[in-house]
């Protein structure tokens, strides 16, 4: 039995900070919590510290070349290469903190299941990981390479999720799951970021997306939604889908739909600066540029008010369109716009571990969950998570940095 002192711990349960306590730990798993004075073995003392459980990122994309815009490099690396990319990806993630992440599927299929396979056994260092295999969109839309010229066919590991009707939705669905896929991802309206679309254009209808989640459910599987648009949004809700990702143009009916069907909202609130600060640079050409420019203040505003709605928010930053590690910054931001830091830090950790189905297993240290623990220096300071002191990872400490004040 190993122990962990904390000055102090985020009770993400119960909402509270408690006051020097005492993680007991048993291989891999959280055995007790308990005060500090009602243990008397020998402890791993972290100092002054805030103790949170690991965070967690609903929408991550660990594989390949982080960070920039031009969708035709896809095409520059192979798939090797690609997942290799991923490696140092997966590590720096796991170091600012994030312990578990859905990774919402590659241009080129399965190599995120590649990346998780490798994870889970030991091979590489990184969070634990839901992956989606490989995006359900159709042809030219917002899940597809886009921008090339007409007469250029893509390769089929590039096409793997492309669908039609829906029967073949339905068969894109099974064979994504029997390649080793924990999730489905479907591209339900147009992207900022693929040239050529619309954000606020729905690109699947709710029979598609219905056939979607009836199939991914009799494999136990959750459906992931990526929808900008007011309409794509609704229609991913009343097909079922499990959480509906960036929704920049989320009205007030689709936050009623979203209350009465307990559809979680994933929404990248912070990356909007990052692309305005350093797009230009790195690859974002002009219409990527205007499309973020007229999401980016829509989906604060409709995230605000989902808030204030009481829908439940999770956490997910689209991590890999910018680099990875940098996604507590979304903390602040999550603050800024609604929410308390404590309740940022749940949708962080326990709404988001209940949005993956994996909430006995991570997203909290109740007692059999993974024994996943993050620190910050001193009090709960919600800037503190761009610096996390202290890693650990079921019960295996990979970051332990003297706690500066």
């Amino acid at each position: 039995m190993e122990a962990v002192r904390c000055a102090r711990l985020v009770d993400v349960v119960a909402g509270e900070v408690r006051q020097d306590q005492v993680v007991l730990i048993d291989g891999e798993r959280v055995a007790e919590v308990r005060p500090a004075a009602a243990y008397h073995g020998p402890v791993l003392d972290l100092g002054d510290v805030t103790v949170t459980p690991g965070l967690i990122d609903l929408h991550t994309h660990l594989v390949g070349v982080a960070a920039c815009g031009d969708y035709a490099q896809e095409l520059k690396y192979s798939a090797a290469q690609q997942v290799l990319a991923g490696v140092p990806n997966a590590r720096d993630t796991l170091l600012a903190g994030f312990t578990t992440v859905r990774d919402l599927g590659t241009f080129r299929a399965f190599l995120d299941v590649a990346l998780r396979d490798a994870v889970d056994a030991g091979h590489i260092l990184g969070p634990r990981m839901a992956v989606a295999g490989a995006y359900v969109t159709v042809k030219g839309g917002g899940g597809m390479v886009t921008g090339l010229a007409p007469d250029i066919e893509l390769p089929r590991e590039f096409r793997f999720g492309q669908t039609s009707g829906v029967d073949d939705i339905r068969e894109r669905v099974r064979e994504i799951v029997f390649h080793g896929a924990d999730l489905i991802k479907v591209i339900a309206t147009g992207a900022v970021l693929a040239n050529g679309t619309v954000p606020g254009a729905p690109e699947l209808t709710e029979a598609q997306l219905r056939a979607a989640v009836e199939e991914a459910a009799w494999y136990g599987r959750h459906v992931a939604a990526h929808a900008h648009g007011a309409e794509g949004i609704k229609r991913a809700i009343l097909a079922g889908v499990r959480s509906i990702e960036h929704a920049c143009f989320l009205d007030d009916e689709g936050i009623q739909l979203m209350l009465d069907h307990g559809t979680y909202l994933s929404a990248d609130i912070w990356w909007a600066d990052w692309i305005t600060e350093v797009g230009p640079s790195q690859g974002y050409d002009a219409e990527q540029l205007r499309k973020n420019d007229e999401t980016a203040e829509a989906q604060r505003i409709a995230f605000a008010k989902a808030v204030q709605a009481g829908v439940l928010i999770g956490f997910g930053t689209d991590a890999g369109g910018f680099p990875h590690g940098l996604q507590a910054r979304q903390l602040a931001t999550m603050v800024e716009y609604g929410m308390t830091p404590l309740d940022a830090i749940r949708a962080a950790t326990l709404t988001s571990a209940e949005c993956m189905g994996w909430e006995d297993r991570v997203g909290s240290l109740t007692p059999g969950r993974y024994a996943d623990l993050i620190a910050i220096p001193g009090p709960l300071d919600i800037l503190k998570f761009q610096d996390v002191c202290f890693v650990m990872k079921g019960g295996t400490v990979v970051k332990h940095l003297p706690a500066r004040p």
